[in-house]
C-alpha cells in the first residue's frame, strides 16, 4: 500500500477569527511543521528499501513570491522565515536515503464543495466587514486548483519512481486577488473595494500576509510527467456555483 502524508499545518481553517493574532499562528505552524518534520523521518525510515510510494503534501504559495515558480525550484525562505521549509527539507533527506517520495504542491486554494480553506475564510471576513477588500490594485497572482483535480493528481503521483520529485496541483496558475474580492463581493451583495496596505491588517488579520501574497505557478512539467488535465470548474465559477454562500 502507498503511504501518503498530508501536511495540512498552514492550512487556515474558515472557523478561526479574522483577528487572530499573527504570531499566535506563526507558532503553531511552527510547532505542526516541526512534528511534521519528525513524522516524515520517521514513516521515510520504515520504507527505506521496499520500493513503496510515499507523497507528501507542501504549497507553491512559498516557493518563489513575485516570479512564476516552477516544480524545480526550491523555496527561496528558511525554515525560521517559514516553517512550512521544512516539509520539503525533510522529503529531501528521505529522498537521499532511495524512498521513493514525491512531493505534491497545493495551490492556495483548493477550491470545490467542502471546502474549508482560504476561500470561506475570505468570505467571512468580507460578510463581518461588510465589504471584499484588494490591497493596492489588487494585482496579486494567487494560483487554485477544484479538489477533484488535486485528487486525481494524487493518484497519478503514486506512478512516480524519481525520488524527491515536485508535482504541483495547479489548475490555474494566475487568477488576480482582485477577481477573487470581485466573485465574493457579488456573491455576497456587497462591495469590493480597493485598500490601502496601512488598512490591510485591521482588515485582514493575520491573513494579510497571503492577501498580499504573489505567487503564480507553473504546472507545464506535472502535466507532462504525469499526464495530467484539470477538467473541474475554474475557481471563480466554483465561487458561485459550489454552496460558498450558503
Amino acid at each position: 500500500m502507498p503511504t501518503v502524508f498530508v501536511d495540512t499545518s498552514c492550512r487556515p481553517h474558515s472557523s478561526r477569527n479574522s483577528a487572530f493574532s499573527e504570531n499566535d499562528e506563526a507558532s503553531k505552524q511552527r510547532q505542526n511543521c516541526e512534528k511534521d518534520l519528525q513524522a516524515i523521518e520517521t514513516m521515510g525510515k520504515a520504507l527505506e528499501g521496499t520500493g513503496r510510494p510515499f507523497i507528501v503534501t507542501s504549497g507553491t504559495a512559498l516557493v518563489m513570491p513575485g516570479k512564476l515558480a516552477h516544480e524545480t525550484d526550491r523555496s527561496i525562505f528558511t525554515p525560521q522565515q517559514f516553517p512550512r521549509v521544512l516539509t520539503e527539507q525533510a522529503a529531501d533527506a528521505v529522498a537521499a536515503r532511495g524512498v521513493c517520495i514525491s512531493v505534491v504542491r497545493l495551490s492556495p486554494t483548493v477550491h470545490g464543495e467542502g471546502d474549508h480553506g482560504f476561500i470561506p475564510l475570505l468570505i467571512n471576513i468580507a460578510r463581518e466587514k461588510g465589504i471584499s477588500a484588494y490591497i493596492g490594485e489588487g494585482n496579486h497572482r494567487w494560483s487554485a486548483v477544484h479538489r477533484l483535480d488535486s485528487a486525481r493528481l494524487y493518484r497519478l503521483a503514486l506512478s512516480n519512481k524519481v525520488p524527491g520529485a515536485r508535482f504541483h496541483a495547479v489548475a490555474e496558475p494566475s487568477i488576480l486577488f482582485r477577481q477573487i474580492a470581485v466573485a465574493i463581493g457579488h456573491g455576497l451583495g456587497i462591495p469590493a473595494v480597493s485598500i490601502s496596505a496601512d488598512e490591510a491588517s485591521a482588515h485582514f488579520g493575520w491573513f494579510r500576509h497571503f492577501a498580499e501574497l504573489d505567487a503564480p505557478v507553473s504546472a507545464e512539467r506535472t502535466r507532462e510527467r504525469l499526464g495530467w488535465n484539470p477538467s473541474q470548474p475554474t475557481l471563480l465559477d466554483d465561487i458561485f456555483h459550489a454552496g460558498y454562500f450558503r
